[in-house]
């Protein structure tokens, strides 16, 4: 890409050819002078025309330093731009061709069989499809297992998983939490076949602006990577399958598509930050995985228990505070949550939070006001449903107690719930 000149060094350029037609001209002038014979009155003109000459010099002079000045200064720079550029290398990691060829051996393809019943006008229909998404290899307990998404698994029969280098085998599901979208898989394969990724761990999570690398199968497309940055952290989606929210999300702006699912996500380290999970449909670059952390967490679990059961629940629904919901609400808290309904007989009921009793209108869309309101956890600001709902995952397992911060009737009040354990789990 070519760099725009710089304004200051084209106004010295004017300077230095304007200064140099100067001199040029006033060397003509005494020339010609000079050449002339006639009264002493010359020696006035030709003393003149020198002394025009010496200060034109002097001009050039003054030109030519100012120019070695920014020559200097954009010799500085661009030692400074080279400095940069060495750091930022250096601190950069692996390539993405480096990163690519030591997780290929890795990553496999999971395929299945998902049948499923129609009803029609003649009766039941039996529709069967082959289900195909990714996994990759991780290592736990001195055994080494294939991780993927639970909605890639769910259902389905006859799994096999296929890697790299094009060898097959049956799988089984040992353990899955629907709620994490994960599971863990066993296959009949030679150790040989095994190249177990490292997962991030403490420290070493996503951070917004990473770089990251997903590698997957999409549309079967074995083998396939692309490249992004990790948009936000701590999101909440709902897995369009099963209808299940789940929290502490990672977001990056890497293209995934069907396939892609259970794939990992990498740093440019080579290190595994999340696993794949989602896409949003026509969106561009939005994509979604679960952390490291959650697979670090579930992994012993899901392999020696076939479940986890520890995800908490506080028994409330809410919207996230606005400043219109502010105002119609009547209070300053801009922020956290508004609680609409407290379910009943949940760890929220009992520690006495309370629902919204009024309803406003704004904007055409109804809300119950007059309840608590969410603000902190822990004493941690929360500014969101997400913000909470990913406090409480990352940071918390049921039967805990925590610190609720909420804001009653304008007043600061803080109450101990114990959280308990997820419906349905």
């Amino acid at each position: 890409m070519e760099t725009p000149a710089s304004p200051k060094g084209s106004r010295l350029q004017g300077y230095v050819i304007v200064a140099v037609a100067v001199l040029l001209l006033t060397a003509a002038f005494v020339y010609y002078a000079a050449a002339q014979p006639g009264p002493d009155g010359y020696s006035s003109s030709i003393s003149s025309l020198q002394s025009q000459l010496s200060s034109a010099q002097s001009q050039i002079a003054s030109v030519q330093n100012q120019i070695g000045s920014v020559q200097l200064s954009n010799q500085a720079l661009q030692a400074e731009l080279a400095a940069l550029k060495a750091h930022s290398n250096s601190s950069s990691g692996l390539t993405a061709v480096k990163i690519y060829s030591d997780a290929k051996p890795s990553v496999v393809t999971v395929q299945g069989i998902e049948t499923t019943i129609i009803s029609t006008f003649f009766g039941p229909v039996t529709s069967v499809s082959t289900i195909l998404g990714s996994g990759f290899v991780v290592s736990y307990s001195n055994s080494s297992y294939v991780v993927t998404n639970f909605h890639v698994v769910d259902g389905v029969s006859n799994l096999t998983a296929t890697f790299s280098d094009g060898n097959s085998y049956p799988a089984k599901v040992v353990g899955s939490d629907p709620y994490s979208d994960m599971a863990v898989l066993s296959l009949q394969a030679p150790p040989s076949e095994f190249a177990p990724l490292t997962l991030a761990g403490p420290g070493q999570e996503a951070a917004v602006g990473d770089a990251v690398y997903a590698i997957g199968n999409p549309f079967g497309l074995s083998g396939s990577m692309t490249y992004g940055i990790v948009s936000q952290t701590g999101r909440t989606i709902t897995e369009s399958t099963s209808n299940v929210s789940i929290s502490d999300i990672v977001q990056f702006s890497a293209p995934i598509n069907p396939g892609n699912s259970g794939g990992p996500l990498l740093d440019s380290s080579g290190i595994v930050v999340g696993m794949t999970t989602a896409a949003v449909t026509n969106s561009q670059g939005l994509g979604f995985a679960i952390p490291s952390d959650t697979i670090l967490r579930e992994l012993p679990y899901l392999v020696s228990g076939g479940s986890y059961r520890l995800h908490p629940y506080l028994g409330i629904s809410g919207v996230d505070m606005s400043y219109q919901l502010a105002l119609a609400a009547k209070t300053n808290v801009t922020y956290g949550i508004m609680v609409e309904q407290v379910a009943a007989g949940s760890p929220a009921a009992t520690a006495g939070i309370h629902a919204g009793s009024s309803t406003v209108v704004i904007a055409g869309t109804t809300y119950l006001v007059g309840g608590d309101m969410i603000v902190s956890v822990n004493g941690t600001k929360v500014l969101n449903q997400d913000g909470l709902a990913a406090y409480l995952e990352e940071n918390t397992t049921s039967g805990q107690k925590i610190q609720l911060g909420i804001v009653r009737s304008g007043n600061p009040v803080t109450l101990t719930v114990t959280l308990g354990t997820l419906p349905g789990q």
